[in-house]
């Protein structure tokens, strides 16, 4: 195949180039590592001593190698603030999503159904139970497949008395908070459901097999979860005269 003029004028423009022409370049450029300052991370610098002179320590190169690692670990700084940004975009996301499709629900099953069967898609974990203690006096709704039922005292037991949310980075549930999903659940965030006049204190738990959930971590948006699906249970249980 025939080689264009001009393909040929650069490969012979490449390999005429010599070190006098990069050191002529860079005389007549002093500002060129200013500006492409990450080329100097990949560049060996000589020694300023030779190898005879035992015992003098090279400070010009010491320097050089401190600044080239100083650059590496911006440059890792840099990425990691990145993913981690990204990350928490990516949880707003899914917890904006999680909360549009519970404000969706049309009465109380309904909200049990999209919180166990859909929140664990919506949020990327790998279950979501939500269940009461015993209710102030008998209730129908509260008997279904999809809550569960939790004894009195429990969200006290689990959470404790001065915290609305528990996070465990190592959960070993006998099926008392998760029901059969007990045994994909590694870490968990448990929180509680406050009462209202019509509805019982009840447990939203969050699970994952991954190491997701950990003490420590923030707890905001859960809680922003939690006092969603709170209002949206209260709203669901309430008498129908009340809500006019």
């Amino acid at each position: 195949m025939t080689q264009h003029p001009d393909e040929t004028a650069i490969e012979n423009s490449v390999a005429e180039l010599s070190e006098q022409d990069v050191v002529d370049y860079l005389q007549a450029h002093p500002e060129f590592f200013r500006t492409h300052a990450h080329v100097l991370s990949d560049m060996e610098a000589p020694d300023r001593w030779s190898e005879d002179a035992d015992g003098i320590v090279d400070m010009q190169r010491f320097l050089l190698d401190r600044r080239s690692s100083e650059i590496d670990e911006l440059r890792d700084c840099a990425q990691e603030v990145i993913e981690t940004s990204r990350t928490n975009m990516s949880v707003q996301t899914r917890t904006h999503a999680a909360v549009l499709a519970a404000l969706s629900a049309t009465d109380f099953a309904h909200l049990s159904h999209i919180l166990t069967d859909d929140w664990p898609f919506l949020l990327d974990v790998d279950v979501v139970a939500l269940g009461f203690e015993p209710p102030y006096r008998p209730d129908p709704r509260f008997v279904s497949n999809e809550l569960i039922q939790f004894a009195a005292g429990s969200a006290d037991t689990y959470i404790g008395t001065d915290s609305d949310i528990m996070l465990i980075r190592d959960l070993n549930d006998d099926g008392t908070i998760f029901g059969a999903g007990a045994g994909l659940v590694r870490s968990a965030a448990i929180a509680r459901v406050r009462p209202s006049p019509h509805s019982p204190i009840g447990i939203l738990a969050l699970g994952s097999r991954g190491a997701v959930f950990r003490p420590g971590q923030g707890t905001e948006l859960i809680n922003f979860l939690v006092r969603v699906v709170e209002s949206q249970i209260h709203k669901a249980l309430e008498p129908v005269g009340a809500q006019l």
